[in-house]
């Protein structure tokens, strides 16, 4: 995640509620998909588990995406 965004995050994250809850369900799938990349093998539901939290994680990533363009200068909108 760009800089960028990450200071926005940080900045609006006590007050818009919704950009709150995609990013707390965000590190949380970061933090369980770190413990399956630690591991040499996974067991096929677990793999089948990692793509899951990947497309969550994803999803979420682009719902917080959409919430910040609302904070972004918009100088900044286009930009990626």
């Amino acid at each position: 995640m760009e800089k960028s965004d990450l200071e926005l995050i940080q900045k609006y994250v006590s007050t818009d509620p919704e950009l709150k809850r995609y990013w707390d369900e965000h590190e949380d799938y970061e933090r369980k998909l770190d413990k399956f990349n630690l591991r040499l093998y996974l067991t096929p539901e677990e793999e089948v588990e990692k793509k899951r939290l990947q497309k969550l994680k994803l999803a979420g990533r682009d719902r917080i995406e959409v919430i910040l363009s609302k904070y972004r200068p918009r100088s900044m909108e286009g930009k990626a």
